[in-house]
Order: C-alpha cells, then sequence, then structure tokens
C-alpha cells in the first residue's frame, strides 16, 4: 500500500507540474533584420533603445537611454549623455542632442511641421524640441502625478491628428489626453490598462491598451467602435497604421509574460494577416517596445532588452 501511495503522491506531483508548467512559445516565421543599421559611431554610449519615428524627409530619429536601465523608483538626475539621435536613411549619424534633459526618456515623435515630441516618464512631462533641439512647449508638472488637465501619469506616446496631439497616458493614468499642438488642454477619453501607444489613419484612433492584451480602435470623436485582441494575449506595445485600415504591431511579451519581439500584421476588420518573430536568440533576449514606417517601406522596430534599432522589410506578399 505504502509503495502505491508513493506512485499516485508522485503522479499527482506530475500532474500538478504539467498545470504549473507555461505554455511553449508560439511559433510564426523569423523575420531577417538589417543587424548593420544604422551606424553608431565609436565613443556613443547608446543603451535601452525606447523609441524611434521617421520624419518627411525619411530621417530616423531615435530615442534611447544612453546607459541608464529602467528601475524603479525612477532616479532623479537627469542622463548626461546626448538621447536623441538622428540617422539619415542610410543610417548615418547626424545629429545627437538631449544631453541633461530626460531621467527616463520613453516615446518620441514627429509631427507633419517637423517638431520632436518626447515623453518622460519621470519627469511625467510631454516636451515639444526644435529639430535641433531646442525646447519649444513643456505639458505636465515634473515629478508630480495626477490624471487632469495639466498631470500625466507616465505619459508613454504622443500622435497627431490634424492640430490635435493624442498623447498616450500611460502607465499610471488610463486615458488618452488631447491638447492642442500649442498645449491647450482639450479633453480625455478611454479606460486603459497601461495606454502605451496611440496611432491615427484617415478614420481611426488606435490605442496599445498593453495589459489588456488587445488594440482599441475607436472614431475621430473619441468613441470605441472595435477592440482586437492578441491571438496569443501577447502585450501590443506599439502600432503604426499601413493605409487602407491595416495595422503593424509590436509585441514586446506574450501571454505568459515572456519578452521578445513578434510583429502582426492587422487587416482593416481586426483579424491577422501575417505574424513574424525578430528577436535575438536567447530567452528575454529582446523586448519590442516600438516602430515605425518610411515612405520607401523601410520598417523600424526598437529593442530595449538588445539595445538596438533594427531596419527590415515586410515579405511583398504582406504589404498590400
Amino acid at each position: 500500500m505504502r509503495a502505491w501511495g508513493a506512485s499516485l503522491a508522485a503522479f499527482a506531483l506530475a500532474l500538478a507540474g504539467c498545470d504549473a508548467a507555461l505554455p511553449p512559445r508560439e511559433e510564426v516565421p523569423s523575420l531577417a533584420v538589417d543587424a548593420g543599421w544604422p551606424t553608431i559611431p565609436a565613443g556613443a554610449k547608446f543603451g535601452e533603445v525606447s523609441a524611434v519615428d521617421v520624419d518627411a524627409e525619411g530621417n530616423v530619429w531615435v530615442l534611447h537611454r544612453a546607459g541608464r536601465k529602467w528601475a524603479e523608483p525612477f532616479p532623479e538626475d537627469p542622463i548626461p549623455e546626448p538621447t536623441v539621435f538622428k540617422f539619415s536613411p542610410e543610417g548615418k549619424l547626424l545629429a545627437q542632442w538631449g544631453a541633461g534633459q530626460f531621467v527616463m526618456p520613453h516615446g518620441i515623435s514627429i509631427d507633419p511641421d517637423g517638431k520632436v515630441w518626447i515623453t518622460d516618464v519621470a519627469r511625467e512631462q510631454v516636451m515639444r524640441f526644435s529639430p535641433e533641439g531646442t525646447l519649444e512647449l513643456t505639458l505636465g508638472e515634473q515629478g508630480v502625478t495626477k490624471q487632469d488637465a495639466s498631470h500625466f501619469g507616465r505619459p508613454a506616446d504622443v500622435a497627431f491628428l490634424g492640430k490635435r496631439v493624442l498623447i498616450a497616458d500611460g502607465y499610471v493614468n488610463t486615458r488618452v489626453a488631447e491638447f492642442s499642438s500649442e498645449g491647450q488642454f482639450l479633453r480625455d477619453w478611454g479606460d486603459f490598462k497601461v495606454a502605451h501607444a496611440v496611432a491615427v489613419d484617415d478614420r481611426h484612433i488606435y490605442v496599445a491598451d498593453r495589459e489588456h492584451a488587445r488594440i482599441a480602435v475607436y472614431g475621430h470623436d473619441g468613441k470605441e467602435v472595435a477592440s482586437w485582441a492578441s491571438p496569443a494575449g501577447n502585450h501590443t506595445y506599439a502600432i503604426k497604421p499601413l493605409g487602407g485600415g491595416r495595422l503593424l504591431a509590436v509585441e514586446g511579451r506574450d501571454g505568459a509574460d515572456r519578452n521578445g519581439a513578434i510583429l502582426r500584421i492587422y487587416a482593416a476588420d481586426g483579424t491577422v494577416e501575417a505574424s513574424y518573430d525578430i528577436s535575438l536568440p536567447g530567452e528575454d533576449a529582446s523586448l519590442g517596445h516600438d516602430l515605425a514606417i518610411s515612405a520607401d517601406g523601410h520598417i523600424y522596430v526598437t529593442d530595449v532588452n538588445g539595445g538596438r534599432v533594427v531596419r527590415l522589410s515586410l515579405p511583398a506578399t504582406s504589404d498590400k
């Protein structure tokens, strides 16, 4: 009886272990990236690469943390090295600035006039700069976390709809906050669990509701019209329109909370057209965080854990 009882106990433990085991990682085709893009000059301190955007001339703007790692509570001192790099389409460094200005920089967005908008989750502020790095406008009160017309709760991303500035706000707050291009508060809306990214096209506003593992779709009036869940329960970090209602997304964590970098193409009805893995080899080696699309069709993706920004192209069958 003891032997039989021991066997039953071992069997029960094995079943419990099966229940506790994580599901296998999602298997999707790998997509090659141009790992040689861009050229980082010798001596430049590069680090966690948080955000990327492309201006009207095709230049690529990259926001990174210059050796600083995400750790909470956040430090109070600004990063002493330049955190904003501007690259030519070929990957040559054209300019760098931002030294001594940011504590935990998060998002970078270029508006239709070429102005550079940057969010800083530690400063609790959204700042607008000239392309040369001159500070022109600051929204929010430094170091103060609130959800109202003049404060933020770790603002993450910025998008533009005409003269409206849409701010995904963010890790602590639960909304999209709208301002005029000159900083006048207009309204806020939504109820998200980490509004990590916001994007617009000619019909919709899209919000990466990261911890709800979905993309929330709104009309330009701020009324929700659809919700697109990741087919694998993954956490969407960044989104960009492809045209015709289609959307490109990067998912930085899967449904079991493991880091990676999955690209997902959504059709206009929210169904998935294609999925690709662009992670570095190794467990948790990558964390896909932001993406941008240039007029020539190149895709740029930032990888926080990999300390890199990569360039790639979608397969022809995916680029309808």
